[in-house]
């Protein structure tokens, strides 16, 4: 048995629909205020210790990219003049961030330009967790 319940047309006055453009207006300029807010907290909270200026930067570039059309339009021409730049903060504003593989990406990147070749740990380290990982799996395999 199908049951459709139909509802009555509503119907928005002129007034209505003034105030939900104002608000939608006051709303965007709300979030990109406080998206660059954030995004100069997080700039002067990089130097300090620990990861949080990076976090604190990206949400508030979120904020400001999703509601002011010429920001993500000036983002768009930055991205196409410095793609290799901005890549690892394009990963970061998707809809489901790939966060681990971006943070280890940025170690890797620093380890290459800051230290010279034998003191760089980082990579072989990876290479060894990754075989000690294998070997377990295989092990469970056989077992």
């Amino acid at each position: 048995m199908n049951l459709a319940l139909a509802m009555p047309p509503v119907r928005f006055s002129v007034a209505d629909e003034l105030a939900r453009e104002l608000l939608g207006r006051i709303s965007r300029i709300v979030l990109v205020t406080l998206g660059l807010i954030l995004v100069v907290a997080g700039i002067l909270i990089a130097p300090l210790p620990g990861p949080l200026g990076v976090p604190v930067t990206v949400v508030g570039l979120m904020l400001v990219l999703r509601n002011s059309f010429k920001a993500r339009k000036q983002f768009v021409r930055f991205q196409h003049a410095h793609p290799k730049l901005l890549f690892p903060l394009r990963r970061l504003l998707r809809r489901e961030p790939e966060v681990m593989p971006v943070a280890w990406q940025q170690v890797l990147r620093m380890e290459r330009l800051v230290l010279p070749r034998s003191w760089r740990r980082a990579k072989r380290w990876r290479l060894s967790v990754k075989r000690q990982s294998l070997k377990r799996q295989a092990l469970k395999r056989g077992s």
